[in-house]
């Protein structure tokens, strides 16, 4: 990351709610031909999550603790806030003294973008403002929020108006269509399930080409980090949705990808 920094834009996207297992049975049927584009043949990593539920999952994230390898004992970080007797950083990790690496961008000479997308990034009260108040410049709206089936055209759209700026560039997505509800992407259901959350996956990835293309046309080398901040359960062992422990909840896809101009 010492050698990224400040030369390359860091592209951070999650994928809220989304399960590994789900995630990885698209790839592996080709049915998401544009994340592809960025996944190598073996498609996502598995990787266990920080936190169990959106909001402690991101601040993790922000703080440098992405989600952690499998089979692993130490996942070296790429970034980390500075703090005495860290384990998992060494000389290739950026650190940091701000609590974010957002904020430390920015002292670099990035510009923060924040495209929102759950309820703890739509700035509507104190708890909705932690999260996008580490950006420069956060965007939300109810287009970009959960119950818009076309969240993620109008998210992707929304990102490519900050694409032109000349500085090097932090954007961050939280895509908002693969959390529930997510029955509307499947004609004629009316409750979600582990189909119809395979189906906002698909919809996503239908909108990619969107941010995709705007990059492309952006001439600077880019990080791109896709991964969930957690899964979501359809009552396996009892358990549903998220905000619990179970392997549907706490594992996720994570891919990295550098893209060089």
């Amino acid at each position: 990351m010492n050698d990224l920094i400040p030369d390359y834009d860091i592209i951070f996207i999650t994928l809220d709610s989304l399960r590994f297992d789900v995630s990885q049975k698209l790839f592996k049927e080709g049915k998401l031909p544009n994340f592809s584009k960025w996944l190598p043949n073996s498609g996502w990593e598995k990787r266990y999550t920080p936190a169990s539920f959106t909001y402690p999952a991101h601040l993790a994230f922000f703080s440098g603790f992405l989600p952690t390898k499998i089979r692993q004992q130490i996942t070296r970080r790429l970034f980390a806030s500075s703090f005495e007797g860290s384990e998992s950083t060494n000389e290739n990790t950026f650190v940091f003294r701000e609590s974010n690496f957002i904020e430390a961008l920015a002292n670099k000479g990035y510009k923060t973008v924040c495209i929102g997308g759950v309820g703890f990034f739509n700035k509507k009260n104190a708890i909705g403002s932690v999260l996008p108040s580490m950006f420069q410049f956060s965007e939300w709206s109810e287009e970009l929020g959960v119950t818009e089936k076309k969240s993620s055209y109008y998210q992707f759209k929304r990102a490519e108006s900050y694409l032109s700026s000349l500085e090097p560039l932090c954007l961050f997505i939280n895509v908002s269509a693969t959390h529930q509800p997510t029955h509307f992407y499947l004609d004629g259901e009316q409750e979600d399930s582990i189909e119809t959350h395979a189906a906002a996956l698909q919809y996503v990835d239908a909108q990619l080409p969107i941010l995709q293309q705007a990059l492309a046309k952006r001439i600077k080398d880019k990080l791109i980090i896709v991964c969930s901040d957690h899964g979501t359960a359809y009552g396996e062992h009892d358990h549903w949705g998220h905000r619990n422990a179970h392997e549907t909840v706490m594992t996720v896809p994570y891919l990295e990808y550098l893209n060089k101009c």
